[in-house]
């Protein structure tokens, strides 16, 4: 036996005898997997059928052409005699090996098809549901509903920067999930409002680009309850990681009793924009909205990251005019980071984490933001 074969021996042997402990090492660890996902709904179901019809297709081309190519090589080698043909083209071989592959493509594009068109068979839901891509965050809206929320990461900034151990759920987790019912074709409606985002759940088999002035639509239908997970798969930004996608479907039963309730809450906080809030009251309500929404660039402490957020601490946006503060908030300031806030948070909270911002961390302004200022600056642009 030649130097070559038996390095070339030595090599395979070696490999089969770590394949065990390879496939141990698999087996022991969750975040690896050999195949495509199958995932819960009818679309992610298409998806994988087809992967499978795919592989397996290429599987049998592989296997016939490598196996005939390791015939050839063995069968005709020079230490048995043989001699190369010499001849330039041959017609019969040409014309298999072109009408061959057309077919076996044209035969592919069957199931692909099929596939494909339900994909994007969006007709006929039973629940629509928008999606809004923000900078980074995402609102859904339950179209006909009345129920309209933020959804933002709920990981706290002591887990981000290392101040605390990272939990279970680190970068997963959200304020508030997308809730849906089981055995429902739910459509996605999905937009952006800054910059182009993408909306991905794997286990739905759903993608779709979240781009500010144009609808991309999807479907999803599933019996299996549970929790999903996905996120922004669009470079959007510094907080790209940030903005997590996580799905709770539940039994149409607790489904309906969750949207009643979210019904409820809308209601009731269009019954608070006319309330006389108290200071007190406005520093708890605007303390959790600041840390929801705020402090990811101004920071806990109000102290923002220099060269990057501005500090609202001893700030003149915080100290000046409360109007102007109110107008921060909901226009916004062009060439910044800092957007519009006027349809991510309610009047409610706009004036509560104005009247916080004004009176935390030192500042004192003594002034009191109610939701009705908030509403006649609204109606008075």
């Amino acid at each position: 036996m030649s130097k070559r074969a038996k390095a070339l021996f030595l090599s395979l042997l070696s490999l089969v005898v770590s394949l065990p402990a390879m496939g141990a090492a698999v087996a022991e660890s969750s975040t690896r997997q050999l195949n495509m996902p199958q995932g819960v709904t009818e679309v992610s179901q298409a998806a994988y059928d087809i992967h499978m019809i795919m592989v397996w297709v290429c599987t049998v081309i592989g296997v016939g052409v490598f196996g005939f190519m390791f015939y050839v090589m063995y069968a005709h080698r020079k230490s048995r005699g043989a001699v190369a043909e010499n001849f330039h083209e041959n017609l019969v071989v040409e014309l298999l090996w072109t009408i061959v592959p057309a077919i076996i493509l044209i035969v592919m594009a069957i199931p692909a098809t099929t596939a494909l068109l339900k994909v994007y068979d969006t007709d006929n839901p039973d629940i629509e549901i928008k999606i809004t891509g923000y900078q980074w965050k995402w609102q859904y809206e339950y179209l006909g509903e009345g129920v309209k929320f933020m959804s933002e990461l709920n990981t706290s900034l002591d887990e981000v920067y290392g101040r605390e151990p990272k939990g279970e759920h680190y970068l997963r987790e959200v304020t508030e999930p997308l809730v849906l019912p089981v055995g429902k074709k739910v459509r996605f409606l999905v937009t952006g409002n800054d910059v182009i985002h993408s909306w991905w759940v794997p286990d739905f088999g759903v993608k779709r680009d979240a781009i500010p002035g144009l609808f991309t639509s999807g479907w999803a239908k599933t019996d299996e309850p549970g929790i999903y997970v996905g996120e922004c798969t669009e470079l959007c930004g510094l907080g790209h990681a940030f903005m997590p996608v996580v799905v709770e479907v539940k039994e149409e039963a607790e489904y309906n009793q969750w949207l009643a309730g979210k019904k409820a809450e809308a209601a009731e906080y269009a019954a608070t924009i006319g309330k006389q809030w108290t200071a007190e009251e406005l520093m708890v309500k605007g303390e959790e909205v600041y840390e929801r929404s705020c402090a990811a660039c101004h920071q806990t402490n109000g102290e923002g990251i220099p060269g990057v957020f501005p500090a609202l601490k001893d700030s003149p946006i915080a100290l000046g005019a409360m109007e102007g503060h109110i107008a921060i908030l909901i226009d916004g300031v062009a060439g910044s980071s800092m957007q519009s806030f006027a349809e991510q948070l309610s009047e409610v909270d706009i004036a509560a984490v104005v009247h916080y911002e004004r009176n935390a961390w030192g500042n004192n302004v003594g002034d009191v933001t109610q939701p009705l200022d908030v509403l006649n600056y609204k109606q008075s642009k």
